[in-house]
């Protein structure tokens, strides 16, 4: 009996047991299943590569929506028709022309004084004042005689031209409306490329057209252009009658205006640039103001630093703007500054390339003395210089010069005769006259005056070995062409 009561009891706590370890196995199977992702789950997050950030977000998360920024801001853009002036026919032109030889035949002939058909060109622009004032470029409306704005309620009003800068091709209009729904402005320094950006305008006349892309890059110095405006280039389709129209960014703020493409063909082709807002709205001010524009200069002549010339004046890394000549009149001049020097900034703000020098200089009012970073003898030094007004023609930039053979530079020099040197424009001595081995390969030409090596003028051939013997593998020659000075980098090994 009391082995039986043993048992039992033995039995019952092993069934309490058996419960309570069933119940926890229960417990702790629900709380995994309830920690575990589901197999959907499971099947679209693929396992994270070792090494990477778990918590990183996503650096594209899709594409956007462009509407609610063109409701907003479409109204503001507006159609540009132009009636440009009658021109005069080929033979009236000729015979109004006193220095043509055959001006004599067509008066005796008594021509009749025929004009050539107006010619009609379109463009775009954008309202920036709910007063009137439009902003758009300068080749839209030059040579107008007559101008008409038309709005997207497609009322169209008779434009006033307050005043256009061909430098910045920039131009303001006036329409006498009010009420008008007038852009918000963005700014340029804060852009990068990558960054989505709109364009609206009236390409082949097809009036609000929107287009869209990113920026491809700032502060572009387009090949053959005066490089005061550092252009915004994107990827966003301009043609043809965008010229004018506004470039937004993601916020419906203007960033630019468009103003050019680059194409072989007269169309797009991937390429577009505008001009930054800040410099546009600076013309706009003192076209107010003073009814022109009025820049800075400081009279040099600026090229780019690439490796071998970063070497060659002992800078590290290519940066800066290095001055090829200097105007002899010039505050440049006047300062102290020479070929050779690279300047490195302007009033604290960083020139990493030629064309940031020209386009923060010009904005300064003339006669504002500014303080220049300069590269000199591989150490840095501060330079102050007084801007002067830019002309439209510009002083002559300094020249110099050397006499006979360049030795391992492969080039053959003569020495310049006073009157070649007079016909030249040069202070140069020596010219290039015939050109082989690493001169040839980095472009040289005969008929290149020589002014000097890696920063130092050199005004004979005995000069000119030395310096080439004293540089390193890589030589910066500094040679006169035509009418320009520019620094040539020379590998000869």
């Amino acid at each position: 009996m009391g082995s039986l009561r043993i048992w039992s009891l033995a039995a019952a706590a092993g069934l309490l047991v058996a419960v309570v370890t069933q119940q926890r196995s229960l417990a702790l199977a629900g709380t995994l299943q309830s920690n575990a992702p589901s197999a959907a789950v499971r099947q679209s997050a693929p396992a994270t590569p070792v090494g990477a950030d778990r918590a990183a977000a996503p650096e594209v998360t899709g594409l956007p929506d462009f509407s609610a920024l063109v409701e907003r801001n479409g109204p503001s853009v507006v159609n540009i028709s132009v009636i440009e002036k009658p021109r005069q026919s080929d033979a009236v032109q000729w015979g109004n022309n006193d220095d043509n030889p055959l001006s004599q035949f067509f008066r005796q002939f008594q021509l009749p004084q025929q004009n050539m058909p107006p010619e009609r060109a379109i463009g775009s622009g954008f309202i920036i004042s709910s007063d009137g004032y439009i902003l758009t470029n300068a080749h839209v409306v030059n040579g107008a005689a007559h101008v008409t704005v038309k709005l997207t309620d497609r009322r169209e009003f008779s434009a006033k031209v307050i005043g256009m800068d061909k430098r910045s091709d920039v131009a303001l209009l006036k329409i006498a409306a009010v009420g008008l729904p007038a852009v918000r402005f963005g700014d340029p320094s804060k852009i990068k490329p990558g960054q989505w950006v709109v364009a609206i305008g009236s390409p082949f006349g097809f009036d609000n057209t929107v287009t869209a892309g990113v920026i491809s890059a700032t502060a572009r110095a387009l090949p053959g252009e005066e490089n005061y405006v550092p252009f915004i280039q994107t990827d966003a389709a301009v043609n043809p009658g965008n010229s004018g129209g506004p470039l937004f960014n993601m916020q419906g703020q203007v960033i630019g205006i468009n103003s050019q493409i680059y194409s072989r063909t007269g169309g797009f082709m991937g390429m577009s640039f505008a001009i930054p807002i800040d410099i546009a709205l600076n013309v706009k001010d003192q076209l107010l103001r003073n009814g022109t524009v009025r820049r800075s200069r400081i009279g040099v002549e600026v090229q780019d630093v690439n490796q071998q010339l970063a070497e060659s004046f002992g800078l590290g890394l290519p940066r800066g703007a290095l001055i090829s000549g200097v105007d002899p009149k010039g505050p440049a001049h006047l300062a102290g500054l020479r070929p050779g020097d690279v300047i490195l900034s302007v009033n604290g703000r960083k020139i990493d390339r030629s064309i940031d020098l020209p386009s923060i200089v010009a904005v300064l009012q003339p006669g504002s003395l500014v303080h220049l970073g300069i590269w000199r003898n591989h150490k840095r030094i501060g330079v102050d210089v007084r801007t002067v007004l830019l002309v439209d023609q510009g002083a002559q930039l300094a020249r110099n010069g050397t006499t006979h053979s360049g030795g391992k530079l492969g080039i053959a020099v003569r020495e310049l005769n006073p009157d070649e040197r007079r016909e030249l424009h040069t202070r140069g001595h020596l010219v290039i006259e015939a050109v082989s081995g690493p001169a040839l390969t980095a472009g040289l030409q005969a008929g290149d005056v020589v002014l000097g090596v890696n920063g130092a003028s050199v005004d004979t051939v005995e000069q000119l070995t030395r310096a080439v013997d004293r540089s390193g593998h890589d030589v910066a020659l500094l040679i006169q062409r035509h009418n320009a000075q520019i620094y040539v980098p020379i590998d000869i090994g």
